[in-house]
């Protein structure tokens, strides 16, 4: 795994999609290796990069503290991290546009949560890394956005999308080949995951007692610097109710699926859908949640809803242990290309059940699905994994190799799982 993560997936971003003309890194490397330099950038690529290299630092750092490339890490992360709050953060109105173009301009100007969300995933880690208290106030400055602007407080749950300066916008979705709906799974599960790793970050550093943290931006600590109790309370609010949210609301009773798209009251829409990659990252990001809020009642609910959502996604799973993405049962359309992110959280999600379950399938399918990585994935002569293989084994070079939705963050995050809970 390690040997992965540095030399096959950190060394590609490196050595590839640095843009030294016009900062930050390059929006878009084609699925035949083809840079495109004037491509836009997405805030998911950018707070991605952010998130897998503020990790990687931190992560190597304790593990090996010699390893050679670590200085390449923490340049790339602060690079990533300089970049968003320079070009990214929304100056007039607060919040992260959603693209800029390929100098930094701002393009897209809608405020989608998910990606807001995930620039809090980036920031709290690079806080995390390195204790730098300008991350963490930036951090807490969105998390307040998506707080004020996107938690519906008649029906709970956050909606989707505003426009830049936060009214209401006619299109939420957050790609083409996603339904217009006001709530999903897709952006809850990328709203539990950065405050998760916001109470991570605020627990860890409240725990040094060191001094009382009074926000200033622009300032930086050294690490092990204390937050307010209030503040840790409130994230923790937000992480208990994210985490009932789905196991009372997204969770479908009768399946054991987490169904996809909602109305603001929660009725449910777009049919019957089942998509087996967020099933599986579901189940272990649910848990890491519970975890981190570290309530014992919350743990004895959410346990065993792990186990069953881990077991519903089985129904993607090939004998071969990769899984397929998704399945409308309406329509009786199967989407069975082996996407690189499904294969990665499928590797995650096992090894979490077998870990805290003592699951030996589980166990079992991970290692299956690890050797089909190594064998159909890994891009070995030019770095990176390609984005999916066809179900007749056909290798996808249609889609990105780099770009606006493929970052080094799932697989990046798979390995950095692994080495850590080896630890």
């Amino acid at each position: 795994m390690r040997d992965v993560l540095e030399n096959n997936i950190l060394r590609f971003w490196i050595d590839n999609m640095i843009d030294r003309e016009n900062g930050g890194f390059y929006g878009r490397m084609d699925g035949g290796g083809m840079l495109h330099p004037e491509a836009e950038k997405g805030a998911i690529l950018n707070a991605r990069i952010l998130w897998t290299f503020s990790s990687a630092y931190r992560l190597l750092s304790h593990l090996s503290p010699a390893t050679t490339h670590l200085s390449e890490y923490l340049d790339m992360a602060t690079r990533a991290k300089e970049y968003i709050l320079e070009h990214f953060i929304d100056k007039e109105y607060g919040g992260v546009y959603w693209s800029v173009d390929y100098k930094g301009r701002p393009l897209d100007t809608k405020k989608q949560f998910y990606a807001i969300g995930f620039a809090i995933y980036g920031l709290t880690e690079y806080a995390r890394a390195t204790g730098d208290r300008e991350a963490l106030d930036y951090a807490l400055q969105l998390y307040d956005c998506i707080e004020e602007h996107a938690l519906d407080r008649k029906f709970n749950g956050y909606i989707e999308a505003c426009t830049r300066e936060w009214g209401e916008i006619a299109d939420m979705r957050l790609s083409e080949f996603d339904a217009n709906y006001p709530k999903s799974q897709n952006t809850h599960l990328h709203i539990i995951e950065p405050y998760t790793n916001l109470l991570r970050c605020l627990k860890e550093m409240h725990a040094q007692e060191s001094c009382d943290y009074v926000p200033a931006i622009g300032s930086v600590l050294p690490v092990g610097v204390s937050v307010p109790y209030e503040t840790l309370i409130r994230v923790e609010a937000s992480l208990r109710n994210l985490i009932d949210i789905f196991t009372d609301r997204i969770l479908n009773p009768e399946t054991h699926h987490l169904d996809l798209f909602f109305d603001l009251d929660w009725t449910r829409g777009a049919g019957q859908l089942e998509s087996y990659g967020h099933d599986i990252e579901c189940s272990w990001l649910m848990h890491e949640a519970a975890l981190v809020l570290g309530d014992e009642d919350v743990l004895k609910k959410v346990e065993p809803i792990v186990r069953i959502v881990a077991k519903a996604s089985k129904k993607g799973l090939r004998t071969d242990g990769s899984m397929i993405h998704e399945a409308n049962l309406d329509t009786g359309h199967v989407d069975d290309d082996l996407h690189w992110w499904v294969q990665a959280e499928n590797v995650v999600g096992w090894i979490n059940l077998y870990q805290y379950f003592h699951d030996e399938d589980a166990l079992v399918n991970a290692k299956r699905c690890w050797q089909y990585i190594k064998d159909n994935l890994i891009d070995y002569q030019n770095g990176e994994w390609f984005w999916s293989r066809h179900p007749d084994g056909t290798l996808n070079t249609t889609d990105d190799k780099a770009g606006f939705w493929k970052c080094p963050y799932h697989n990046g995050r798979m390995c950095m799982e692994i080495m850590e809970r080896e630890c």
